[in-house]
């Protein structure tokens, strides 16, 4: 029998998740990460580097700068971590300047989800109309694949890391979840899904990402020309104008570069083929699930734009020879892809991930639990014997809130797991709570329980505190010779010196200066000391001093 749509849902089936749980998920999974830490190393310091810069003045608006070095691409992201720290003086620096992104973030799993209810909701969508009634309501069927495609998205291991960093990236993200909005909204929010696109594409392109933008104005204006929905066509004009001003907003903020690096091997097909298997897990295997299931209904657009808003950062990320932060800007569309494979899904791969999440994120939790007893009673022994191995110099510390945080975290997984198994349930999104449950506990444990050992190893305070050392505070200057932007901003802003970037002691006038140890000291320089990270057994930074 030749069904009109592969999706078979009964009315039981479109139960929505309830609301405060969904909101628990959310929280779980956003505000772990938010307090109690430093910015870390590379990326994520770097970044708050930048900001800082513009907030103590140090750069100017338009062109932000750490120790003189220029920041690449546009400074929409540095605007927005500069603001929140010039708006709250009284928070800690990394605090404000985290909380923006944190925002974007809520409004990455908003979209996903709106995204989602809108495309489901077109009529090639609809599931099987059964002969005497009983299917689920347009409606309700939408709002249970939302559900489903905002916990397909939370369980994304690729997002765990780069979603909570304080890096443009993130801004990218958003713009480009917002973006599948304004596509899939258009023939429902018609004035929404214009000023969508009008705010997403330049957004990609002032926040480093113009080459996206532009290709996503071109192809997605292609593809609504072609829709059946006149608001759909009518939308085509507007994305050119949007890619419009994102090419004048690259080209005002000088953020074009050439980064395409593609050197085709099998070594590196290897790669990416890697990359994209624990990037975009679950939702990568179960979008290719959904593209074989609908595989008749491609050409509609609750499949067809998914796919064109996921093609493009895939392809960039192949072209920049596996990069997965231009791969992340891929996910929301492959969220919502994957929660289309949810209604076709057999009942016996269904209960295959439900039982891989429940041993894995279990055994997990244990693990985590284990490492958190040996650091604060001393059982088992090894784990706190290997944390001060690698990390030399850290002594734990008991923080009661971060303790009952975890306790209710980890009862909580208990009682998911009890439900999830309990009793057979109909709901679309049941396949995808034990994924979702499992990452949030994950990531909250890992940032209560762990988070001071990682905290430590991750941060470079405990080096800019072994620099303190030998290196006076009110020093004049200190030259930074080839040292990384991450290094550069923690000596400025965790350190507080004053810092010249410069890749020769002979052209700096500053006392002090900071080398790899395996440079040769100039003649009219001595060095007074050898540091190194905790964590790192075989870098060590030399510090000179003008003789």
């Amino acid at each position: 029998m030749n069904l009109p749509t592969p999706a078979i849902v009964a009315e039981r089936g479109a139960q929505r998740l309830p609301r405060l749980a969904l909101l628990l998920f959310c929280a779980a999974y956003v505000l772990p990460g938010l307090f109690g830490r430093d910015p870390w190393r590379n990326a994520d310091l770097s970044s708050f580097g930048f900001m800082a810069s513009i907030a103590q003045g140090h750069a100017s608006w338009w062109q932000p700068a750490i120790a003189g070095i220029p920041a690449e691409g546009g400074p929409l992201p540095y605007w927005l971590g500069a603001l929140a720290i010039k708006a709250m003086p009284f928070a800690d620096a990394a605090f404000a300047a985290r909380l923006p992104f944190t925002l974007a973030l809520v409004l990455v799993l908003v979209l996903v989800w709106y995204s989602s209810f809108h495309l489901a909701r077109t009529e090639a969508a609809q599931p099987v109309a059964f002969a005497f009634g009983g299917e689920a309501s347009a409606v309700d069927y939408a709002r249970a694949l939302a559900d489903g495609a905002l916990l397909a998205l939370i369980a994304t291991l690729g997002l765990l890391q780069l979603g909570h960093e304080t890096t443009p990236e993130l801004l990218q993200l958003l713009a480009a979840a917002l973006f599948l909005y304004g596509l899939a909204a258009a023939p429902y929010r018609i004035v929404k899904a214009r000023w969508a696109v009008l705010l997403a594409l330049p957004m990609l392109a002032a926040s480093d990402a113009p080459a996206v933008a532009m290709a996503l104005a071109g192809i997605g204006a292609l593809a609504c020309q072609r829709s059946s929905y006149p608001a759909v066509r009518g939308l085509a004009l507007w994305l050119l104008l949007a890619g419009l001003l994102a090419a004048l907003s690259a080209w005002g903020f000088n953020a074009w570069a050439w980064r395409i690096r593609l050197q085709p091997d099998a070594d590196f097909a290897f790669q990416m083929l890697s990359l994209l298997g624990w990037f975009s897990w679950p939702v990568g295997p179960m979008a290719i699930w959904t593209l074989w299931r609908w595989r008749t209904h491609l050409q509609h657009r609750h499949i067809f734009m998914p796919l064109l808003a996921a093609s493009v950062p895939i392809l960039a990320s192949l072209l920049m020879r596996g990069s997965d932060r231009a791969l992340l800007l891929s996910l929301p569309a492959l969220a919502v892809l994957a929660a289309f494979a949810l209604p076709t899904l057999k009942r016996g791969l269904a209960a295959a991930i439900d039982w891989f999440s429940v041993f894995f994120f279990s055994a997990c939790g244990l693990f985590f639990w284990l490492y958190y007893a040996s650091m604060q009673i001393g059982w088992p022994a090894t784990p706190l014997a290997n944390l001060r191995r690698l990390a030399d110099g850290f002594e734990p510390s008991f923080s009661a809130l971060a303790f009952g945080l975890a306790m209710l975290a980890s009862l909580a997984w208990l009682a998911l797991v009890r439900w999830r198994t309990a009793r057979h349930q109909h709901a679309l999104w049941k396949t995808l709570v034990l994924p979702a449950g499992g990452v949030a506990l994950s990531w909250l444990l890992i940032m209560t329980l762990l988070l001071a050992p990682l905290d430590y190893a991750r941060s470079n305070r405990p080096l800019v505190t072994r620099l303190i050392e030998h290196v006076p505070l009110d020093a004049d200057c200190i030259a930074a010779v080839d040292q990384s932007l991450s290094t550069l901003a923690a000596l400025e802003f965790q350190g507080g010196w004053r810092v010249k970037a410069t890749t020769a002691l002979s052209t700096s006038s500053c006392s002090y200066a900071l080398q790899g140890h395996l440079a040769t000291v100039p003649p009219d320089w001595e060095q007074i000391a050898a540091v190194r990270r905790p964590t790192d057994r075989t870098e060590y930074f030399a510090v000179l001093r003008r003789r």
